[in-house]
């Protein structure tokens, strides 16, 4: 009869949040378990209810990943896409899936429950409705998120690290502040089950309910419509088609550059040294050579690429870092009915908690919209399109957009200074090289996005 470990080694890698895909996993251990529940009755008959923290190794090395796993005697039909599989007489099935579990989180949150060895803890003065019926969204690459009626998003990370998730700090330092462009921390899932590396335990945030934008737009679906629309159209420009979209990113502009201000209250600025400075363009040179050394096309266009980042070493300018959003794009941000709003602050999922937490330029944040604009605006042309009037209108719409986004950026009030030109083209190049790498990897029929990109990059010689 398998165990549940034996069934996890087939199962995990077949999840949309797991990391270690396509690696050898070296084994599967259990960091921390909890029993939830022995027998909570449910009209599907008794559940048992257990938290755990993985520890995988693989090729990749250590990583921890949170489940909540229920066993049943028999899984309902619209339980059973969640199955894990059938160890010890009971079917073992992925709970979060589980209306009785997800309604068992918020009342838990609701009245600060503690369960087993995790935390349920209400923010001071969260109103959080104890009855709302939960639905999961699909989809997600790295967490798991469930909707509690229009009111609150639970959000549940999968990958876990000792210590607190940016994405709790950032919320709570904004809706401290009254900020209208994120939403508001309601309250948070946390464990002391993990340690430091050095055998220190400090609370590890396994998940994060705020408020929910309902009646919401995704950035993304929006500037993709708009460019659908510029492109059926014969001969108008961008700025006649009914779906212009230049004023709203004039607005988002704002939001990330007010976003970015209460950020720079919040948590403080430091201004690096020039050698600190020089290390960043550096470890921006040694990506890009690790980049060339796998994909042809960085590796022919190498040399001018590293002449772009030097111009941008040798700025005398005092550079100033803060905490920022760390990876920013139009998926990344709603149009609600009063504005625009920021979302998930986690960072980048593939760095490390203290790299997540590093404070770093603006330019970061900025350019990731910038490349965002630009893959929105040519993502619907055919692979190799040769339709010169599609590709103009394409790349007029990038270019009426990204100046808006700008134009909107330091029309704020408050807004910080963004530093060099050369200091943006160089993040905005270090993002288009990662996507060539990325596209070539995953998705070859949309490398000429960001390579075109890359070229445009090296030949503006850094300005904006």
């Amino acid at each position: 009869m398998s165990s549940l470990t034996d069934l996890l080694h087939d199962w995990l890698p077949r999840q949309r949040w797991f990391a270690a895909k396509g690696v050898d996993l070296h084994s599967i251990g259990t960091a921390a378990s909890s029993r939830l529940a022995d027998a909570l009755d449910t009209p599907d008959g008794p559940l048992q209810l257990d938290h755990l923290i993985l520890e995988v190794h693989s090729a990749l090395g250590k990583q921890h990943y949170q489940l909540f796993v229920g066993r049943r005697p028999w899984l309902p039909d619209r339980l059973a896409h969640a199955t894990i599989g059938t160890a010890d007489g009971l079917v073992a099935y992925d709970a979060l899936h589980d209306p009785v579990v997800t309604g068992e989180l918020i009342a838990g949150l609701a009245t600060g429950r503690v369960w087993g060895d995790v935390r349920l803890v209400p923010e001071p003065g969260a109103d959080i409705d104890p009855a709302a019926r939960g639905r999961m969204i699909s989809g997600e690459q790295s967490n798991t998120s469930i909707i509690y009626g229009d009111s609150g998003i639970l959000k549940v990370y999968r990958r876990l690290e000792p210590g607190v998730n940016p994405d709790v700090e950032i919320h709570r330092a904004l809706s401290s502040t009254g900020s209208p462009h994120v939403a508001r921390a309601l309250a948070v899932l946390e464990s002391d089950a993990l340690t430091t590396d050095d055998g220190n335990a400090e609370p590890t945030t396994l998940g994060f309910l705020s408020s929910f934008f309902a009646n919401s737009a995704d950035g993304w679906a929006m500037a993709t419509t708009s460019v659908r629309d510029l492109l059926a159209e014969g001969d108008l420009r961008a700025d006649e088609v009914g779906g212009d979209f230049a004023a709203e990113s004039f607005r988002l502009g704002v939001a990330v550059a007010e976003v970015h201000r209460d950020l720079a209250a919040a948590f403080g600025e430091v201004t690096l040294s020039s050698q600190a400075w020089s290390d960043v363009v550096t470890a921006m040179i040694d990506e890009a050579r690790r980049v060339a050394g796998h994909v042809p096309a960085v590796a022919e266009r190498l040399p001018a690429v590293i002449a772009t980042f030097e111009a941008a070493r040798s700025l005398e300018t005092p550079v100033v870092v803060q905490r920022v959003h760390g990876d920013l794009h139009l998926g990344q941000t709603l149009r609600t009915l009063t504005g625009w709003a920021i979302i998930d602050f986690e960072g980048e999922p593939a760095k490390s908690l203290p790299e997540r937490k590093e404070r770093q330029l603006l330019a970061k944040d900025v350019a990731g919209m910038l490349r965002s604009f630009d893959y929105a605006a040519n993502h619907l042309l055919p692979t190799g399109a040769t339709d010169p009037q599609q590709t103009y209108r394409a790349a007029e719409w990038a270019h009426r957009n990204r100046d808006a986004f700008l134009d909107g950026y330091r029309s704020a009030d408050g807004a910080k200074p963004l530093g060099a030109p050369e200091v943006i083209t160089a993040f905005e190049l270090d993002k288009a090289v990662y996507e060539v790498a990325y596209e070539h990897g995953n998705r070859p029929t949309w490398e000429p996005i960001p390579l075109h990109a890359v070229d445009t990059l090296i030949k503006a010689g850094g300005t904006q």
